[in-house]
C-alpha cells in the first residue's frame, strides 16, 4: 500500500494568527506535524499553503510543499489543488493530517490509510474514539458520528447521536450525570484518508443542505453518496491547537 500525506496550513487563522508558525520547544508549529508525519509509512509528505512565509519555513526545515491558491473554501479543495500539482492517479490514497496537530501519532496516520485500502467501495476513511463524559456528548463542538456493523459511517452530527430514547427523555435542558452504559457514543477524529478521485469528484459538488446545516464538509461526500468508513483510532490524538491556552498546554507536553 502506498500513500501520501498532505498537510494543509493556513496562516490566517481567526483565533490564533499565524498558528502554523508559532513556536513550539523552538521549531515552528508545522514542522513539528510534518515531522510526526514522516514518521508515518507515506511514500511522501507534503506541506500545502497560500502563504509565503510558511512556504519559506518549510523549506527552511528542508520539507516539501506547495503552493496553493488563496480562495479555498476548505483543506479540501486545497489537497485536490495539490494530488492535482503532482498528477496523483485518481487510485492514489491521500491523508489529510491538519497543519494544527503537532503531537499526533504517527500510527493512526497508517491506520486511516489502511482502512481506506482496505474498502474498495469507500471513497473516504476516518477515525473515532470513545466518548465517555456527558459532557462531551452534548458538546457541539464535539462532532459525533454513527456507523453500521460493517464500520461504514451512518451519520455525522454536533448533535447527541445516538439518541437514548429511555434515559434521555426526561432531561429537558439539563446535560446527565452518567452516560448509559450499553451504548457507544463515538467521538469523530477529524484525520481523514481519500482516493484521489474522490477529491476531484468532491470540487465540483455544491455544498449540501446537511452540511451548511451542521457546518459539517464530510456530510457533502454522504450526500452525494459517498461511501465512509470509520474505525476506533489505534491511538487517541491529543487536542489539536486553536486557541493560546492549547499552545501552552502542547508547550508543557513537549518541554
Amino acid at each position: 500500500m502506498e500513500f501520501s500525506v498532505i498537510i494543509p496550513a493556513r496562516y490566517a487563522s481567526t483565533r490564533l494568527p499565524g498558528k502554523p508558525l508559532r513556536d513550539i520547544g523552538g521549531k515552528p508549529m508545522i514542522q513539528r506535524v510534518y515531522e510526526q508525519a514522516c514518521k508515518s509509512n507515506a511514500s511522501q509528505v507534503v506541506i500545502a499553503t497560500d502563504d509565503k512565509r510558511i512556504f519559506q519555513a518549510a523549506e527552511g526545515f528542508g520539507a516539501r510543499v506547495c503552493m496553493t491558491a488563496s480562495d479555498h473554501v476548505s483543506g479540501t479543495d486545497r489537497l485536490q489543488e495539490v494530488a492535482q500539482i503532482l498528477a496523483l492517479p485518481e487510485d492514489h490514497l491521500v491523508v489529510n493530517v491538519q497543519g494544527d496537530e503537532p503531537l499526533i501519532p504517527p500510527v493512526i496516520i497508517d491506520q486511516v490509510a489502511q482502512l481506506l485500502a482496505g474498502a474498495p467501495q469507500a471513497g473516504i476513511a476516518t477515525l473515532s474514539e470513545l466518548i465517555e463524559r456527558a459532557t462531551d456528548l452534548f458538546n457541539p463542538n464535539v462532532v459525533k458520528v454513527v456507523a453500521d456493523s460493517t464500520g461504514q459511517a451512518l451519520y455525522f452530527s454536533r448533535a447527541p447521536i445516538p439518541w437514548a430514547r429511555d434515559e434521555f427523555s426526561a432531561i429537558g435542558q439539563a446535560v446527565p450525570e452518567q452516560l448509559p452504559s450499553n451504548v457507544s457514543f463515538q467521538r469523530h477524529i477529524g484525520i481523514y484518508a481519500y482516493r484521489v478521485g474522490f477529491l476531484h469528484q468532491f470540487i465540483t459538488w455544491d455544498p449540501s443542505p446537511l452540511e451548511t446545516s451542521e457546518s459539517l464538509e464530510q456530510l457533502r461526500a454522504m450526500w452525494n453518496g459517498t461511501r465512509i468508513m470509520v474505525a476506533i483510532a489505534r491511538e487517541s490524538p491529543p487536542a489539536g491547537v486553536d486557541t493560546e491556552a492549547d499552545l501552552d498546554r502542547v508547550r508543557a507536553l513537549v518541554s
